[in-house]
């Protein structure tokens, strides 16, 4: 009798005369075996064949061994189902094809691709394959990465003259399910709409369903599929759901579960999950709640406990996770899945990043669960989020320990948390200690250097990334582009703008939305407003980039009308859009319509506001000259004022120079941070203002006391491809004697246009001689003025100065600006702290009120 050449352990094999002779309970094995896997006791099935074995007692049916691989394969146990292989080489038995199809399963879902071939060819040799071999084998190659091998023993078996079932076409369109073979896919489909075979079976039904979706990303052809299907069951319509959440279609997923629902169908497990998912996504918390009385009426609370904990995190009320944290305690045994939907719940709601540790902390202390890749990386984003790498060291002793720290997900995590902490050393020896580095591992790498503004190195990783052929991601662009953004480079961001067309990725949703913050950031408004009318779908981030871009520009007009048109076309915005809206009303002094938006946040849109929103509008009050009104709004805060609260009431002191309230604040500010140097700073400044010298004094000396430093101001330009930097005074530059020249050529010919230098905004005192031309000599400078002066030597005529600062724009600085304007003939666009002066022809966009 023939055997299977494979490769496996197995015991010496006796000849078959000369084994005892057992014929009477020959029967009496195989019922015995069957029995076991019959009660689902594999393993009992698995001890009785090894004790046969051991008294010479073997099974003599083929479906014995095929139950036995099945049982196998179902419980995914692979090494039980290569122990049934080798006793069944060892019992010399004579496999059917049925049996071979078994095996070739066996180590296609083990991964084991060369064995399931090896099998398949001895099929051939013996003379036993049949259309559900070849359909197994295609099912091999297209689940272990060889589509095209799958595809290949297609068309061999077409031109064999088979004839294919519906099992061989599932297989074969499985492979096509991908953009590179998508074409062949289609193909296949016009062979089956010929033969008849399309409403023949659902599961050809699903697995084309998959290919629109997996393979072109188009759900609109698979709702075709869908729709012409003969027969649907809640698997098919299960499946649509999932499709339509996984392509970012969140309520059609939800309008798919309703039909289903109305067409008296029957929601399983699987089914309420992704629906769960929708709601979490939609932030539809009524629905959800509906949906989860349905599934405790039903007896799926417990199965969907997961899904349950994500969405009741997402969905989460007046920043509470007390109802996440209610089904996570109800649910009996909690998996690891369970754990990570919590701790993942508490790391991206409401500034919870420390509790997250702390469940993450408590689940490694009860062992009784132990946390996965997934866990690992939800507890390294919470010390990302909280800065804390020393706390992410420990949770990372922990990974080593489980041997999960080489994991690409882990890894990638490890990185950014370093990222984010500022620790871009450590970072730097997580992402070189990657033995395989993937696109993720990249982007989260370059974002760094772009935070870092390391721009040389981060454009090494983008050609790195292309060179070895990762291809570039949305995110890949869109750190790039926020870190162009943040130095206000906009050639070099007109440089990845141009690689975004070359890629065809100028509809994607992300990037457009990190190309309208860059041009915003660095300046060009217009061009970010092209870029967000050529969109065609937005989100709220696009609403809110553009929202925000139009604030900071100072254009309150058109960042009204933008936000009426968000609202108008059912967008709801969310708290940043809202930080937006209160900064332009600020910018331009609408205090009745800043009033009316705060109000509007939580009575329209269930938005809590939070310290930002209150900033705002202590903001908007003190630009308004209300220091007394917005002191009172402080007062009446739901919770205590934090620093920048407190930061920006004092900064309206100075300039409004009501020293009683000066010195209240900064005492309210030292009270919540002893070390914040805006403080000291401020108070000094109106102490001088006010001609108290002896009380300025006192603040410089306390602060040099604490070691506290003021930020130096400074201003850039970017000219070519480099950007230069300014200080006060500044003459390290090449340039510098052609950049003062010029300087003192502004200086005279705006004095003669009626400039008067503002010497009051000089807080130093000098001696009564010479006093004030020293003053005048400070001012004129001041960085920006000789970023100006530099930007009008180097730069065409046709093209505006960009300037950026720092800082807060000086008054002077300003104003001369405008002079420049006139004499110049040149717009100047200056980005300073707050926000964005356009200068042109003598004019400001602020309106001088900034």
């Amino acid at each position: 009798m023939a055997m299977i050449s494979f490769s496996l352990p197995s015991p010496a094999i006796l000849p078959i005369s000369s084994r005892p002779s057992v014929p009477n309970r020959i029967n009496v094995a195989d019922r015995l075996i069957l029995r076991h896997l019959n009660a689902g006791d594999l393993r009992g099935a698995i001890s009785a064949l090894d004790l046969m074995a051991r008294d010479g007692i073997r099974p003599t049916d083929s479906v014995t061994f095929s139950s036995l691989l099945k049982s196998c394969i179902r419980a995914r146990d692979f090494r039980l189902g290569k122990l049934v292989h080798a006793r069944l080489v060892e019992f010399n038995i004579e496999p059917d094809s049925v049996l071979y199809n078994s095996l070739i399963s066996l180590y296609s879902k083990s991964g084991d691709l060369a064995r399931a071939e090896d099998v398949f060819e001895t099929m051939e040799r013996f003379g036993k394959r049949d259309v559900v071999s070849w359909s197994a084998m295609m099912v091999c190659f297209a689940n272990n990465g060889k589509e095209l091998n799958a595809i290949e023993l297609f068309v061999r078996f077409l031109e064999l003259g088979f004839v294919p079932n519906d099992y061989c076409y599932t297989a074969v369109i499985r492979a096509c399910s991908n953009s590179e073979y998508v074409s062949i896919g289609r193909v296949i489909l016009g062979f089956l709409m010929k033969t008849g075979h399309f409403e023949s079976d659902v599961c050809v039904g699903c697995s084309l369903i998959d290919m629109f979706v997996k393979g072109e990303n188009n759900l609109e052809n698979a709702y075709k599929v869908f729709d012409q299907m003969s027969e649907l069951n809640v698997v098919t319509w299960t499946l649509m759901i999932t499709r339509c959440m996984q392509m970012g279609f969140p309520r059609e997923a939800i309008r798919f579960f309703l039909d289903m629902v109305l067409s008296g169908f029957e929601s399983d497990k699987f089914t309420l999950s992704s629906v769960f998912s929708a709601c979490a996504e939609l932030e539809n918390l009524s629905l959800g709640k509906q949906l989860h009385s349905w599934a405790i009426r039903s007896g799926l609370a417990d199965d969907v406990g997961c899904s349950l904990v994500d969405m009741y995190a997402k969905c989460s009320v007046d920043d509470s996770l007390d109802d996440c944290r209610k089904v996570f305690d109800r649910i009996q045994d909690h998996s690891v899945m369970s754990w990570t939907a919590l701790i993942t719940g508490y790391m991206q709601n409401c500034n919870l990043d420390t509790e997250a540790i702390s469940l993450f902390c408590e689940m490694i202390t009860q062992g009784r669960v132990q946390p996965n890749h997934f866990t690992f990386s939800s507890a390294f984003k919470a010390c990302g989020n909280l800065s804390d790498p020393r706390g992410g060291k420990q949770v990372l002793a922990h990974a080593f320990k489980r041997g999960l720290a080489s994991n690409n997900c882990v890894a990638n995590s490890v990185i950014s948390m370093f990222v984010k902490a500022d620790r871009m050393e450590d970072a730097r020896r997580a992402f070189e200690s990657l033995s395989e580095k993937n696109l993720v591992s990249y982007n989260t790498f370059l974002d760094g250097t772009c935070r870092n503004l390391d721009f040389e190195e981060a454009f090494e990783l983008f050609n790195e990334i292309t060179e070895r052929g990762l291809g570039v991601s949305a995110f890949t662009f869109a750190s790039l582009l926020s870190g162009v953004a943040s130095i206000g480079s906009i050639r070099k961001g007109e440089q990845i703008h141009s690689q975004v067309l070359k890629l065809g990725l100028s509809c994607n949703q992300p990037v457009s939305n990190a190309l309208i913050s860059m041009y915003s950031r660095c300046g060009s408004i217009d061009t970010a407003s092209r870029v967000f009318n050529l969109m065609e779908d937005r989100n709220v981030i696009s609403w809110t980039s553009m929202i925000t871009g139009f604030a900071k520009h100072g254009f309150a007009k058109r960042v009204l009308e933008t936000f009426s048109q968000m609202t108008e076309e059912g967008m709801k915005p969310n708290e940043v859009t809202y930080v937006a809206i209160l900064s332009a009303c600020s910018h331009v002094g609408l205090v009745s319509e800043g009033w009316r938006h705060f109000k509007s946040m939580y009575e329209d849109h269930k938005i809590k506001p939070r310290m930002e929103h209150y900033a705002c509008m202590v903001d908007l009050l003190c630009r308004s000259g209300l220091l007394t009104d917005a002191f009172e709004f402080i007062s009446t805060m739901p919770f205590q004022a934090d620093v920048l609260v407190w930061r920006t009431f004092l900064g309206a002191c100075r300039i409004h120079s009501n020293t009683e309230l000066g010195e209240m604040a900064a005492r309210k500010i030292l009270e919540l941070d002893p070390n914040e140097p805006a403080a000291y700073i401020q108070l000094s400044n109106i102490y001088a203002s006010a001609g108290k010298w002896e009380e300025s004094a006192e603040m410089r000396k306390k602060m040099k006391e604490r070691n506290l430093v003021k930020e130096g101001g400074c201003s850039w330009i970017e000219v070519g491809d480099k950007v230069h930097k300014f200080y006060v005074g500044d003459t390290s530059h090449p340039n510098a004697h052609r950049i003062y020249d010029e300087l003192d050529r502004l200086i005279r010919e705006i004095r003669r246009c009626g400039y008067v230098p503002d010497t009051d905004l000089v807080l130093h005192k000098l001696e009564e001689e010479d006093g004030e031309a020293e003053k005048e000599r400070l001012l004129f400078q001041h960085s920006e003025k000789v970023a100006v002066a530099f930007g009008l030597i180097s730069t065409g005529k046709s093209r505006p100065i960009r300037v950026f600062k720092n800082l807060r724009v000086c008054g002077d600085c300003h104003n001369a600006m405008k002079y420049i304007t006139t004499v110049s003939g040149r717009e100047i666009v200056l980005r300073d702290l707050n926000r964005f002066h356009h200068f042109k022809d003598g004019r400001c966009s602020c309106n001088d009120y900034w």
